[in-house]
C-alpha cells in the first residue's frame, strides 16, 4: 500500500508513489491501492501526454470508478485534483454508484407488441 503526492514547484510538475516502507519513486502516472490494477487498464488505455484538463480529469474518474466497482476493498468516491502551478483544485467528487449509470446507462425497454382486447374492437 502507498500513496501519490502530487506538487508543483519553479521546475515544474511531480509526482511521486511513496510505498508503506518509505521509499519513493518519481513517475507521470501511478495508481495505488487494492484496485490499482483495473485503474491501470483504463489508464494505460487511454492516456495520453497530449491530454486537455478536462480530458484527463475524465480519464482519472473513469480509472477510479473501474478500481471502485471491480475491487470492494476500494473506496466509493472518485476525488479527482487538478494541480498546477496555481495550486490544486478538486475538479470531482462523484459517488461511483451514480458514475456506473452515467458510463452504463440503464436502456429504456422496448416494446415488442402492444396487447389489444378484440372483444371491444368494432368489427
Amino acid at each position: 500500500m502507498g500513496t501519490m503526492i502530487a506538487g508543483w514547484d519553479e521546475t515544474g510538475p511531480g509526482l511521486y508513489y511513496v510505498d508503506s516502507e518509505g521509499g519513493r519513486v518519481e513517475g507521470k502516472r501511478f495508481s495505488v491501492g487494492s484496485g490499482s490494477t483495473y485503474a491501470y487498464g483504463v489508464l494505460d488505455t487511454g492516456f495520453r501526454f497530449d491530454m486537455s484538463v478536462d480530458e484527463a480529469v475524465e480519464l482519472a474518474r473513469r480509472a477510479i470508478y473501474h478500481a471502485t466497482f471491480r475491487d470492494g476493498a476500494s473506496g466509493g468516491v472518485a476525488s479527482v485534483y487538478y494541480v498546477g502551478p496555481e495550486g490544486f483544485k478538486k475538479m470531482s467528487g462523484d459517488d461511483v454508484g451514480e458514475l456506473h449509470y452515467k458510463y452504463y446507462p440503464v436502456p429504456e425497454p422496448t416494446v415488442e407488441a402492444e396487447m389489444v382486447d378484440v372483444s371491444t374492437t368494432p368489427s
